[in-house]
């Protein structure tokens, strides 16, 4: 702490709630992927995710931790747009199974992930986020994010 010209000691400022730093949530300060379709409560995104194409989130647009912390009508509205997606996905690309996660453990934000599987695809049968078994299949389908968006504007 310095001194004033009257001789006072000056005081740092204490934190308040306004000015405390608070840790950035990644969902809430970038889009968490390529748009394909959004609305005022939420938005879908396709992920850069090279092992698997069409790998796509359901991204709540408040911050919001919980599903149940969300209305009754909001958890309806998310969970429509969770299995448009995933009906979106099946259509598209015939994958062998979808896999749909809500975890949040990293990021404390309402996401789901909607992710089709092939049986060759890295990690079949296990997770995604467990051992890998086998190189990937990169590469996209054809025009997949346009074919997708196309798809969840029908379904939505």
């Amino acid at each position: 702490m310095g001194q004033s010209k009257r001789g006072v000691k000056n005081k740092k400022p204490r934190p308040t709630s306004a000015t405390r730093a608070r840790p950035v949530c990644e969902l809430c300060a970038q889009t968490g992927g390529e748009i394909l379709w959004r609305d005022k409560r939420c938005r879908v995104v396709l992920v850069a995710e090279p092992d698997y194409a069409g790998f796509c989130r359901v991204i709540w647009n408040d911050h919001v931790r919980e599903m149940t912390d969300l209305s009754a009508a909001d958890q309806r509205h998310c969970m429509r747009v969770v299995l448009a997606v995933e009906q979106a996905l099946r259509g598209v690309l015939k994958p062998h199974k979808i896999n749909l996660a809500s975890l949040g453990n990293m990021t404390p934000h309402v996401h789901w992930h909607v992710i089709p599987r092939t049986t060759r695809d890295a990690h079949f049968p296990n997770p995604v986020w467990g051992k890998k078994l086998r190189a990937g299949q990169r590469g996209a389908a054809t025009r997949l994010r346009e074919r997708l968006a196309a798809e969840l504007l029908n379904l939505l």
